[in-house]
């Protein structure tokens, strides 16, 4: 299918300005000659919705730039991959620099490794860590603050693990079977990284929220009838009503 500029535009929801601001930055291809016509295909519009998507969960142009770069294939250095490796930000983290960051032991880090909460990506060979493991491990240094026993929150954090990796499994094979392998994304590597993009905050925020809720509705059950725990159901209640402030984000 071919497109003038207008119509490119338009399809993609953009003005026209911001089309021509993306060719100049690089972003994207010229479009061919007819004549003295401009003519655009179904890879420029691919195009605009996957630099689309990567603006909204917070890529800067450079940044996407670069990816935009990265050549398509098939194999196990794929897109995929390369987005991972840009999402983790420009700054990634060594196990000893990411337990001073974020203020707790080493040695709580490699046991929330071992546990599966904590899972470091190989980038040139090398473990390293993202800004969302320094969040991580201070959420987990705030709850032994709070006075949960390590051990206790070590073995549940293994179930935890677990239970989420067969989830993730699942998730994945429906994002193979129905995106990946068919519908308009399928043998495509640069619309399968834009979905993936697209689609991984949403499923993000559907679990954060939903184990949210869970957590407490069934901690209000259990103190249903209890007069002793009455300021905490309050609070259980006042944070159920506000619902948690998921943020997710690829920098």
């Amino acid at each position: 299918m071919e497109y003038r500029v207008e119509e490119l535009a338009a399809a993609a929801g953009l003005p026209v300005d911001t089309l021509r601001f993306y060719q100049s930055r690089g972003l994207l291809r010229p479009p061919a000659r007819r004549g003295r016509r401009a003519v655009y295909g179904a890879e420029h519009l691919i195009a605009l919705r996957r630099i689309r998507a990567l603006q909204r969960q917070g890529f800067k142009l450079e940044q996407i730039q670069r990816l935009q770069a990265r050549p398509a294939d098939s194999t196990k250095e794929s897109l995929l991959a390369a987005l991972v490796e840009e999402g983790v930000g420009e700054r990634t983290l060594s196990r000893e620099e990411l337990a001073a960051e974020a203020g707790v032991p080493e040695a709580l880090i490699r046991g929330a490794e071992a546990a599966g909460l904590l899972q470091p990506l190989r980038l040139a060979g090398e473990e390293r860590f993202g800004a969302s493991d320094v969040e991580l491990a201070r959420a987990g240094l705030a709850l032994l603050e709070a006075g949960f026993p390590l051990p206790a929150l070590l073995e549940q954090a293994v179930t935890h693990a677990r239970n989420v990796q067969e989830v993730c499994d699942a998730a994945i094979e429906l994002f193979d079977r129905h995106v990946r392998r068919s519908g308009r994304s399928a043998g495509d590597p640069a619309a399968i990284t834009a979905a993936f993009q697209e689609l991984l905050p949403q499923v993000t925020r559907i679990v954060a929220l939903h184990f949210q809720r869970t957590l407490v509705n069934r901690a209000l059950q259990r103190l249903a009838g209890s007069d002793e725990s009455d300021a905490l159901a309050a609070a259980l209640a006042a944070a159920e009503s506000r619902q948690l402030e998921v943020e997710v984000s690829w920098r």
